[in-house]
């Protein structure tokens, strides 16, 4: 058995932070009744259709648990680890090779006998195995499953990567699972997934000139961020003349980035745009290759356009509805080192704020229309337009195929003779390896989708992110600034939450109202010192570095001394084992490392506490036991204790807190003396086959 969520009781649902669907006492469970109708919307459409052994007449709703047999699972640098959990659970052959995917993407730059040997490693596997295998400099895994025709509409497809949002953008429900999963998927077909809440994004309005799809996200992130879809899947709708203003590679963009935004997926509907993408790529494919693609035909794309019928019910349900007007929208900037902080272009140039290093790599924002798009900026300068001394600009394409459009077209060579480094098409510094990362005390700006202090460099840095227009006419500037194509909008930016439905009535709970079953072997409570991590957003990059993330075998102690280095590099210094860590929202944001989880437990922490937490990170500590229990009203008190003395990023707090597992109770007591608690969810048990077990 693995242990699952420890879920908030009810009367959290007045805390707008903690979504309701995680609440086991009013949210909808597993025997969701059939007579609701087929008004599901295109997430709970698609879900429907891979999920596995459901009772006869099950409509799946948000909220429900389900066995999914994803369409594709791609994992990347992180296959040989996934491998390795695959043998220890005693599988030695995959159950449908067509379902996986391996691409090598993350650290191609990394020539030691170390790295080299791993992907010797996940290279022989694939062959063993009978499973596709892309080698490294090939592409990015993301942009490698979109084009080879992998990530398919209307599908439900994963990867042991969090960016695996990006195949909304062609209508195909991406979801991250995390390394244990894709090794249950290798050996099983399935992994288990709660659908979650749904919140419907409507657009309107066409986005005025020099305004892109990264800056609709960018601003997305900016304009709701106060985590108002922290753990949703998305759906992006709107009238035919907006969704036409977004180009699938802006869609690609948008999706790609609805991770930083907090949300599990980033769904776009099937249209008429998409269907030209799609039939444009299958043209590409048959002139390169002087015959039919494997998978992305003319044929199957018109076949697939002919018969789908795959949209979101007129009728649907979401848990929330947010509205932005695409035509009041500026280029944004995200930063410094945060995503959720963004600044409209034009307010931020008037601070001359000097760069020293420059980027267009990552999934996000490095196919060839993002190159030409920067290769522009040269352009309009003239023949000889250069860099500005004293910074680097660095570009990677997303794959070889998008390289080779960008060098077709002649742009990839415009940025080269203006002085751009090329890297290896793949990942690099936006995860923090290889060549060109921060140093102490430099600013840079970046197309890539996260800017986490530490990530890309030193901590002592600053990364600020935006589109690869405004990323190309900083580099030329020395500063950040524009290329001066945008047209400014007529009136301020507008955007909207609709108001959210009335949330179920609440209930009181007391300590000895149930009881929960204990396995054998597991403690009937943890108890100990709570130390206060007082941020929200606190994201796997702070947790575990990027640096360390693709180093296989780190021993415990240097985990367990590395641990939360990004947030505060006295937090191993401050916390002893045994202690009980307690931090604000959204913790464990961010990318689907599993050492997030991992290094806490090697550093003797056994329970985290927090307002709400990412769901991978929850998925993480699932599958690798670190207990985690939701607890807002905790957070709350502490930041009224201590309110007013003085800004520590890890505090002892003298605080006691003892979880009841078996009451299902959090008991505190203060430094004070001063004793209270408060109910929490039952513990739920997830075991190891298809079938599911609740005690909630």
């Amino acid at each position: 058995m693995v242990l699952a969520r420890f879920l908030a009781p009810s009367r959290h649902l007045r805390s707008p932070r903690i979504q309701s669907y995680l609440q086991p006492r009013v949210a909808r469970g597993l025997a969701t009744v059939a007579s609701l109708g087929p008004r599901q919307n295109l997430t709970e459409k698609i879900v429907q259709r891979f999920s596995k052994d459901l009772p006869a007449g099950k409509i799946v709703r948000s909220g429900d648990y389900v066995s999914i047999q994803p369409h594709k699972c791609m994992t990347h640098d992180n296959s040989w680890p996934v491998a390795t959990k695959f043998f220890s659970i005693g599988a030695t052959k995959v159950k449908d090779t067509e379902q996986i995917v391996l691409t090598l993407d993350h650290d191609v730059q990394n020539k030691s006998e170390a790295n080299l040997r791993k992907y010797r490693n996940i290279e022989e596997f694939a062959k063993q195995q009978g499973i596709v295998f892309y080698p490294a400099g090939r592409g990015i895994g993301h942009q490698i499953m979109v084009e080879e025709g992998y990530a398919w509409p209307g599908t439900l497809t994963v990867a042991s990567d969090s960016h695996s949002n990006m195949y909304g953008g062609i209508s195909c429900l991406g979801t991250p699972v995390v390394r244990t999963d894709a090794a249950a998927i290798w050996a099983t077909g399935r992994t288990w997934w709660q659908i979650p809440p749904v919140a419907k994004v409507e657009l309107d309005g066409v986005l005025p000139k020099g305004v892109t799809g990264k800056d609709v996200i960018v601003a997305l992130c900016g304009l709701f961020n106060k985590d108002d879809v922290l753990n949703h899947a998305i759906e992006f709708t709107g009238p035919e003349e907006t969704m036409a203003s977004l180009r699938i590679d802006d869609r690609l963009a948008i999706a790609n980035m609805t991770t930083e935004w907090g949300a599990l997926s980033g769904l776009f509907p099937m249209d008429s745009m998409l269907k030209r993408w799609m039939l444009q790529k299958a043209s590409e494919h048959q002139a390169r290759l002087g015959g039919e693609h494997g998978r992305l035909t003319q044929q199957r794309v018109e076949a697939l356009f002919a018969q789908n019928t795959l949209r979101a019910h007129p009728e649907a349900s979401y848990a929330k509805t947010l509205r932005l007007d695409l035509s009041t929208l500026a280029p944004y900037v995200a930063g410094p080192n945060s995503v959720k902080v963004a600044t409209p272009l034009p307010e931020l140039e008037q601070q001359n704020i000097a760069i020293q290093k420059a980027y267009l790599v990552s999934c996000t924002n490095s196919r060839a229309s993002d190159i030409g798009a920067a290769a522009a900026v040269f352009r309009a300068k003239g023949p000889d337009a250069k860099i500005a001394d004293g910074v680097e600009f660095y570009i990677a394409a997303a794959s070889t195929l998008e390289q080779a459009a960008a060098e077709k077209a002649g742009d990839w060579q415009i940025l080269v003779n203006a002085g751009a480094k090329p890297l290896p098409a793949g990942c690099g510094p936006c995860i923090g390896l290889g060549t060109g990362l921060l140093q102490d005390g430099e600013v840079g700006i970046s197309a890539t989708n996260r800017n986490f202090k530490g990530r890309m460099g030193s901590r002592e840095a600053l990364a600020y992110l935006a589109s690869p227009e405004v990323v190309a006419a900083s580099a030329l500037k020395g500063s950040i600034a524009g290329p001066g194509t945008y047209q400014a909008a007529t009136q301020a930016v507008t955007f909207t939450t609709a108001a959210a439905a009335p949330a179920a009535q609440e209930t009181a709970f007391e300590a000895s109202e149930s009881k929960t079953d204990i396995l054998p072997g597991f403690p009937s409570s943890i108890e100990g010192e709570l130390v206060f991590c007082d941020a929200d957003n606190i994201n796997t990059d702070g947790i575990y570095p990027g640096k360390y993330t693709y180093q296989d075998n780190v021993p415990k102690e240097t985990m367990a001394q590395v641990v939360m280095e990004n947030y505060d590099s006295d937090f191993t210094n401050i916390v002893n084992a045994g202690d009980i860590v307690i931090s604000g929202y959204n913790f464990g944001t961010g990318s689907s490392r599993e050492q997030a989880a991992t290094a806490l437990l090697a550093k003797g922490i056994r329970l985290v506490l927090a307002g709400s937490f990412g769901n991978i990170f929850s998925r993480n500590s699932i599958n690798n036991a670190l207990m985690t229990v939701e607890v807002p009203e905790l957070v709350a008190r502490l930041r009224e204790e201590f309110k007013g003395q003085g800004k520590a990023l890890t505090r002892r707090t003298g605080w006691k807190v003892r979880w009841d597992v078996e009451k299902s109770w959090v008991e505190v007591t203060e430094k004070s003396g001063k004793t209270w608690g408060m109910k929490v969810g039952d513990l739920c048990l997830l075991s190891t086959s298809s079938s599911l077990r609740f005690g909630c």
